[in-house]
């Protein structure tokens, strides 16, 4: 199973796996309330910059930095380019830099907390639900398979786009095909090792 979580003891590392959630979960509801206007461009840029020296002060060095970024890039493209093409240029830098500081602030999780404490924490916050008949390990897992995923699929996009450059294939909406394909072969190989676990 794939698993960006490096240790450290840097201040993220230290802080509650509940905490960083709940600070994640905050921060896209009011992301979500930003308008698309020309008036939150610099704020959405100062956002962005903000998560990546937030990168440097929790730990990581430049070359993790960088390659958070580098998993973002066609997703930057296409995602811009579309909203450049069909809304505005200041709603594609907001929408732009609102996906980008989540997917940033997800990595940052990813890399700072183990699946263990990620499964750990969210089952302690659906534990009111047990009397309902929830399975709350199900959904805590799911969960953490979820949030750790979203960087994962970041390089399988990359993987997919550098692929199709090597074959001489043009930038475009064909690439959703292999790179449904590679993410629907990662859900099956983490399938299997769940069972293996019996977990599945």
């Amino acid at each position: 199973m794939i698993s960006l979580y490096r240790p450290g003891s840097g201040f993220l590392h230290r802080a509650p796996a509940g905490v960083k959630l709940a600070l994640l979960a905050a921060i896209a509801l009011g992301l979500s309330f930003v308008p698309a206007t020309p008036g939150a461009v610099l704020p959405i840029i100062g956002a962005v910059l903000m998560v990546s020296v937030l990168f440097l002060l929790a730990g990581f060095d430049v070359r993790a930095l960088g390659q958070a970024w580098w998993r973002l890039r066609w997703l930057i493209l296409l995602l811009g380019v579309a909203l450049v093409i069909f809304v505005s240029v200041p709603a594609a830098i907001v929408n732009t830099g609102r996906v980008v500081v989540l997917l940033l602030l997800a990595e940052l999780v990813t890399r700072s907390t183990s699946m263990s404490a990620l499964m750990a924490t969210i089952g302690r916050m659906l534990r009111p639900l047990q009397p309902l008949g929830v399975d709350t390990d199900a959904v805590a897992l799911i969960l953490s398979l979820t949030i750790t995923m979203v960087p994962v699929v970041g390089g399988f996009v990359n993987a997919v786009r550098e692929a199709q450059e090597a074959r001489g294939v043009r930038l475009g909406p064909r690439m959703a095909v292999p790179l449904l394909v590679r993410t629907l072969q990662h859900a099956d190989a983490v399938g299997e090792a769940l069972a293996a676990r019996g977990l599945g």
